[in-house]
């Protein structure tokens, strides 16, 4: 492939998708900017018009994975209405079936040490996946008594433990961790016995 410089049609985005390729078949610190310049077919020199080092670009990479997070947990969020519990199940799922589908981008965002207040933009996606969980949260808590009723950002950060945990171990094929259940069951009955313990769904007969 000719390296075509500076003249790239979208250079930016074209090095964010060869550093997602890269996080996903080497880790986030597995690679180089050379690397990710020539499968985007530029060349290393080119890269220094839009990210300053790879960190950057891992963290350009992890902005635009917290976007799509967001969009991703708001979507589960609607589609569990009017049901609050429904809802606040749905954005658990969903962040099983967003590491599945973009495990590049869910690298960059949590295993790649790289600040969420790297950027203000960063920050931001950030947050917005952040408050569409505390939301949901915020709506379930709403049938615990006031004096029994935790944060929402206590509620919800319980769950994103939870879920991020069930990941880590279970969904993501790590080495000698395999689970004799799925991760769905693993987080569905983890947060079942959660908002039992908060008294929002009935206890088992």
């Amino acid at each position: 492939m000719r390296k075509q410089g500076y003249h790239h049609g979208n250079l930016r985005q074209a090095l964010v998708d060869a550093a997602l390729d890269l996080i996903t078949r080497q880790g986030p610190t597995g690679f180089t900017l050379s690397e990710a310049a020539k499968q985007a077919g530029v060349t290393p020199a080119a890269v220094y018009r839009h990210f300053e080092g790879r960190e950057d670009l891992i963290a350009e990479a992890a902005r635009q994975g917290y976007e799509i997070f967001a969009e991703v947990m708001q979507v589960a969020y609607e589609l569990g209405q009017p049901s609050a519990l429904a809802a606040f199940e749905a954005t658990g799922r969903a962040y099983l079936a967003f590491a599945r589908k973009y495990p590049g981008h869910y690298i960059a965002m949590f295993e790649s040490s790289i600040s969420v207040n790297r950027t203000p933009d960063l920050a931001q996606a950030a947050a917005r996946a952040r408050a569409v969980l505390e939301t949901a949260a915020s709506e379930l808590s709403q049938h615990i008594p006031p004096e029994k009723r935790p944060p929402a950002s206590m509620f919800s950060a319980h769950i994103w433990a939870m879920s991020h945990g069930v990941v880590e171990l279970f969904a993501r094929n790590s080495p000698g961790t395999a689970s004799p259940f799925p991760p769905e069951d693993l987080l569905e009955s983890g947060i079942g016995i959660y908002l039992r313990g908060l008294g929002l769904i009935a206890p088992d007969k």
